[in-house]
């Protein structure tokens, strides 16, 4: 007879160091009280994923970073619309030029306001826009603007994110959406009666398009980043908050929870109960 000593972690949980099979991922249900739908990976949320920047992480160009300093930030960041763009504008204003390596860089391109300072996030050097119409980050030296490099006084990684730190912030608060918010991706689908369902999951190259076939490394792809010794909804608790408010979080936060305190007890016949 199988004894407690044979219980083994639940299935939807993912050994440490191994990525989640792409195949047999297990969703469950929130609603809400606007009756849309919250549909969470929970394979994904319960895997031990964690960004390793700077521990490894060889970038996702199309040849690895061996300085481990260039990470996802090598194309710069789309903005999601113009309140993206003016909140990081704001945060952008407070960095020194101790906090930011290419500040002056910036500057040297802004675009002369009265009085010399620019008053738009358009008028701002760390801003480009694309032929398409779209507003990005700069991008400086094969990579974006406010990605301090290894031979900065304070080290590689983001400006914004480290003068956050330094503030006692949120690095969230202060950068463009989608640099907290990747690698976790939100879909909305909307159906005929105007409800919502919204799926809470990983990006996969195919979400970048075509320019996703060219990363030579995706780390939701590899056991490099299946490291951390908490699970995603824990150690990424802001950013789901983020995305599907406090509530919703706890009710998932709950269930998951729930999950992780269950093991099973595999069973095995004997010949003569076959």
């Amino acid at each position: 007879m199988p004894s407690l000593q044979d219980a083994v972690q639940h299935p939807d949980i993912t050994p440490h160091g191994q990525v989640p099979d792409e195949d047999n991922h297990r969703w469950i249900a929130i609603n809400d009280d606007d009756g849309d739908i919250w549909m969470f990976d929970v394979t994904y949320l319960l895997s031990s994923y964690h960004c390793i920047y700077g521990k490894g992480c060889p970038g996702i160009d199309t040849e690895p970073d061996h300085s481990e300093t260039v990470g996802c930030c090598v194309h710069g960041a789309h903005f999601v619309d113009d309140d993206d763009m003016t909140e990081t504008f704001r945060f952008v204003q407070r960095l020194t030029d101790e906090e930011w390596q290419f500040k002056s860089v910036a500057e040297a391109m802004h675009r002369k306001t009265k009085g010399g300072e620019p008053r738009k996030p358009a008028h701002h050097g760390a801003f480009a826009k694309l032929d398409t119409g779209e507003w990005t980050t700069r991008v400086h030296k094969n990579a974006c603007i406010f990605l301090n490099r290894a031979d900065h006084p304070s080290g590689a990684g983001c400006a914004l994110h480290s003068a956050a730190m330094n503030a006692g912030e949120r690095p969230m608060d202060w950068k463009p959406d989608v640099c907290w918010q990747v690698p976790i991706r939100m879909d909305v689908h909307t159906d005929d009666n105007e409800r919502d369902t919204v799926f809470i999951r990983a990006w996969e190259r195919h979400d970048w398009g075509e320019g996703g076939k060219e990363f030579h490394w995706w780390c939701n792809e590899e056991p490099e980043a299946y490291t951390a010794d908490d699970p995603v909804y824990i150690t990424s608790k802001d950013e789901l908050i983020g995305f599907v408010g406090e509530d919703i979080y706890a009710a998932l936060a709950g269930q998951l929870d729930t999950i992780r305190k269950q093991t099973v007890t595999p069973v095995s016949l004997s010949p003569s109960n076959r």
